[in-house]
């Protein structure tokens, strides 16, 4: 470093109006100001969205063909859950136990939020609209 001594810019001289001098904020309040400002500003930027992370998985190859495919042909359980998503009358039956998750056993990254599933199936897992009628006596 330079022993040379140092000046301080204190910006231009403001005239004096009629009022009086121009308010200006004091320097320490200045920074205040701009530390207040970064903080919300990182603040803001780091709670936007604490949502989980958006996986893209094409869930096409699965969807409306019938039986095409069992939990064995996904790697991660949050891709089954995905196809079971995408057609709730799961033709590959990837969720036996009609809880609304596919392929539980499968290891992660996991969609644990449950599928509604709000019809009944017949035995080959086909929608069934309107429950069978007893026959009358």
């Amino acid at each position: 470093m330079s022993d040379q001594p140092r000046k301080i810019h204190k910006g231009p001289q403001e005239p004096e109006s009629s009022q009086g001098p121009h308010r200006r904020l004091r320097p320490g309040r200045r920074a205040s100001l701009a530390a207040i400002t970064v903080i919300a500003a990182i603040t803001l930027t780091a709670c936007g969205d604490n949502g989980p992370s958006v996986r893209a998985f094409d869930v096409a190859p699965y969807v409306h063909k019938g039986h095409v495919a069992n939990c064995d042909a996904f790697k991660a359980q949050a891709d089954a859950q995905a196809v079971l998503r995408a057609d709730a009358l799961d033709p590959n039956e990837l969720d036996r136990d009609g809880d609304g998750i596919a392929c539980p056993s499968l290891p992660k990254p996991t969609d644990k939020k449950p599928v509604h599933r709000d019809f009944m199936t017949d035995k080959d897992g086909a929608p069934v609209v309107a429950p069978a009628k007893p026959p009358p006596k």
